[in-house]
């Protein structure tokens, strides 16, 4: 028999297939022309097909079970876009000015800056709990019993902060706050009156003075060393420590911490770093073996072993090109959340954002010094996927974005810009 005839004959029946598009069906209207197909066919060859007729059939039905069921096409929304949200602390001038909140969205090709809460002077540090609904904040100012640290509701969908409650700091210029791991405890570090400060937080978000330490001492600078200048208190991975830079003594301090005791706080020990180094802020590597410090009078790194409460030099290294003579003031440190690279700004003359990442025998190097995009690059932060860097400009009064790479950590400045007033600390928010 031809073979033609057959194929003729199946491609005559599959002009009855149902075809579906989406969740709409469509039915074809091809007309059978199967009476004049039987009439070309001479007699020999109807007899051949009418045998082969049952076979014939059952493949047309097993074809048409597969072929005739509906399918349909899972229609996707389009996805959200990916955007950031970010606390901003600032230096004051009037009572507009205060903490405000920055929106971030690259799919939208949109930044957005807003002040959330007016008429706080001096917010220049500013944090959120994990869930994002209290925001605990200060008052960078002097008086008879220091500053002031404040507490706030924050409603995710307004971002609209409301007092809760604040407190004196019990120093001067109060510059840094820390959360304890069960976001329980506060500690406060006092720049001007070299102490910090511990209050315990409520359920509520009430914040209670517990206990204040006092440092004493001096370093070798006379000018910016005179007395004991505490610049950043910081939980370790475990929450069991909580270390101390004191810029004025050129020391790191670390405090046992124990939430049971009346004092949460008492000192396990102290470690010296270079005279004239000027410890301002720090942070652990991400498997918490390692202490990074930013000496911000000298713009230097320094590497410490950590175990067990206990730091041992490692490595140092410059924030500087070579031949940079002009003055410095390295501020932030910040480790992307991949876990591979240490960011550092550097303000003064420099004005750099620098970026170090780890070698295979564990010794860290410097692969990028770039210009952080403005004046007096203070702090900075990353966004959660570590694609994206802010830094904020205490002089030029200004929000830049870079774009991170992330395999070599380098940096890259992009066109988002927002003018912000003297914003000096980013806090990032969850999503």
């Amino acid at each position: 028999m031809n073979r033609n005839l057959i194929f003729s004959y199946f491609h005559l029946e599959k002009s009855k297939r149902i075809s579906f598009q989406g969740k709409r069906t469509i039915y074809s209207d091809l007309p059978l022309q199967r009476s004049s197909f039987w009439l070309m066919i001479s007699f020999e060859e109807k007899m051949m097909l009418m045998k082969l007729a049952p076979i014939i059939l059952i493949g047309l039905s097993l074809f048409a079970c597969n072929s005739s069921q509906p399918k349909t096409e899972n229609i996707q929304m389009p996805a959200s876009p990916k955007s950031y949200q970010f606390l901003v602390g600032t230096y004051t001038d009037s009572a507009h000015h205060g903490i405000n909140h920055l929106y971030f969205s690259p799919d939208e090709n949109l930044m957005t800056v807003e002040t959330i809460a007016g008429g706080i002077a001096n917010p220049s540090f500013v944090l959120a709990s994990k869930d994002g609904k209290k925001v605990f904040s200060l008052e960078e100012e002097a008086g008879i019993q220091g500053g002031k640290v404040l507490s706030f509701a924050r409603n995710p969908q307004s971002n609209e902060l409301t007092l809760i409650d604040q407190d004196d700091s019990q120093g001067d210029h109060p510059c840094h706050i820390s959360l304890s791991p069960n976001e329980d405890f506060l500690i406060l570090g006092n720049y001007t009156g070299g102490s910090l400060t511990v209050f315990k937080v409520s359920s509520e978000g009430q914040v209670d003075f517990v206990q204040k330490i006092q440092h004493t001492g001096k370093s070798i600078n006379k000018a910016r060393q005179e007395a004991p200048h505490v610049h950043s208190t910081t939980f370790d991975p475990e929450g069991k420590r909580v270390l101390v830079a004191d810029l004025g003594t050129d020391k790191i301090y670390v405090y046992d911490f124990n939430p049971d005791n009346p004092s949460p706080l008492s000192l396990a020990g102290e470690f010296p770093v270079t005279p004239g180094d000027g410890p301002r802020h720090l942070a652990f590597s991400a498997d918490g073996k390692e202490v990074l410090v930013v000496e911000e009078m000298s713009a230097v790194l320094d590497v410490f072993r950590y175990e067990n409460g206990v730091l041992n030099a490692k490595q140092r290294l410059s924030l500087l090109d070579e031949g940079f003579d002009g003055t410095v003031g390295a501020a932030e440190i910040r480790i992307s959340p991949d876990g591979k690279h240490i960011y550092i700004s550097n303000r003064g003359e420099a004005n750099t954002l620098s970026v170090f990442a780890k070698k295979p025998n564990g010794e860290y190097v410097r692969v990028q010094n770039i210009p952080s995009g403005g004046i007096m690059p203070r702090n900075f932060n990353l966004t959660d996927d570590g694609k994206y860097l802010l830094s904020a400009h205490q002089a030029s009064n200004d929000i830049v974005i870079f774009e991170r790479d992330s395999i070599s950590g380098t940096l890259s400045l992009t066109p988002w810009k927002a003018t912000v007033h003297k914003p000096v600390y980013l806090h990032r928010l969850p999503d």
